[in-house]
């Protein structure tokens, strides 16, 4: 039996260094992969979308690679260590959004930018990371299901913010700054009643939200239900994008032959509206194939979230990943007519800046709750 034991360990020494090579590392080699095939499939897409202009990719590339450096600084740190920095960093995030609406930059009619020497940054992006953070932070020091008392209480944390960026005005962050927290409260394991009752309250609270909303907001929301009342002005974006989409077709036109993107009827084709570059020209088939992908990234996601060790790093995976699972839907459905305009990116192929690194930070906290569940493991 001795002799056994000690002849195991050279029994498989290329999986034991293959363990090694990720426990050393720290990230998750499956979620990993699934970001890297997207991040390729991503600049792909927007080299067709910018009209084959290697300036985009290349920014965006650069971008990526900062994103991922973050993420995998992230996978290095312990929960705990966010957990412990959570307060600080919300309260710096309020005051980073307080200070956007006192000297930030404008564009467009909204003002959301921080400038600093040579580059500028939005700090909504941010707050998407840390508001769940925050959340999760409070509740998992108590315990779950949360009181009334703790759910208000986190209410408030959520709202202060959301408040904040609403003002800007910037309604798609707001939501999404929202979800991130709510999911937080749904994932502690709050009772069904509080559940019915917050949604009695919501549908009530309608028609006080129409009447606080601006301008260019109510416009969206009638474009919504019925683009064609406005088809030059308001429902352009939209009645472009289905075109788009539509004229694809199960194999598409092929890469780069598209007519309403090439030929520049579909606005923000490289952002917002990217998407319907994509079921241009790869069809169907190209959309199916990025749905897969992002149907894989929110598994493994949701996987790390129910392995995690503790209350604190189940509630944050999870929250991650469910926004995540936001973006993607929000951006896909105002993209084909099923839900309003608000101006949110399709995660890691729009053309975008704070948005990817945020995206890749939230990554390395997924990576991170992994890793050190499995250091705990073993």
């Amino acid at each position: 039996m001795a002799d056994f034991q000690r002849t195991m360990p050279d029994a498989h020494p290329h999986l034991a260094r293959r363990r090694g090579f990720w426990s050393y590392t720290r990230l998750d080699g499956i979620l990993l992969l699934l970001i890297l095939i997207l991040c390729g499939y991503g600049l792909l897409v927007l080299y067709s979308a910018s009209g084959g202009d290697m300036d985009y990719v290349i920014r965006q590339a650069i971008r990526m690679g900062a994103g991922l450096f973050i993420m995998t600084v992230f996978a290095q740190m312990r929960p705990q260590l966010f957990a412990r920095w959570a307060p600080a960093m919300y309260v710096v995030s309020l005051g980073l959004l307080l200070a956007v609406l006192l000297v930030g930059v404008g564009a467009k009619g909204a003002q959301r930018w921080i400038a600093l020497p040579g580059f500028r940054f939005q700090p909504a992006e941010v707050v998407k990371l840390v508001l769940p953070l925050m959340v999760a932070c409070y509740l998992a020091n108590r315990p779950l299901p949360p009181s009334f008392r703790h759910i208000v209480i986190s209410l408030i944390l959520i709202f202060l913010p959301v408040v904040l960026i609403m003002k800007q005005p910037d309604l798609g962050t707001s939501l999404l700054i929202a979800a991130s927290g709510i999911f937080v409260l749904l994932l502690s394991g709050i009772y069904w009643r509080y559940i019915f009752g917050a949604l009695m309250v919501a549908a009530a609270g309608l028609p006080g939200l129409w009447m606080v909303m601006k301008d260019y907001q109510k416009q969206r929301v009638l474009t919504f239900l019925d683009p064609e009342s406005d088809p030059l002005g308001a429902g352009w974006n939209i009645i472009q994008s289905k075109a788009a989409i539509g004229s694809g077709g199960i194999e598409g036109k092929g890469w780069m032959l598209g007519t309403q993107s090439q030929l520049d009827f579909l606005p923000e084709s490289h952002t917002d509206f990217i998407i319907a570059v994509l079921g241009e020209e790869l069809g169907m088939i190209g959309i199916l194939v990025l749905l897969l992908i992002y149907l894989l990234i929110i598994s493994r996601g949701l996987v790390i979230a129910v392995k995690a060790q503790d209350s604190f790093g189940r509630l944050v995976a999870g929250s991650v990943t469910l926004t995540f699972f936001v973006y993607v839907f929000v951006n896909i459905g105002m993209v084909t007519g099923i839900l309003p305009v608000v101006g949110v990116p399709l995660p890691l192929v729009s053309y975008g800046g704070t948005s990817i690194v945020t995206l890749m930070a939230g990554f390395g906290l997924l990576m991170s709750v992994q890793a050190h569940r499995q250091m705990i493991t073993h």
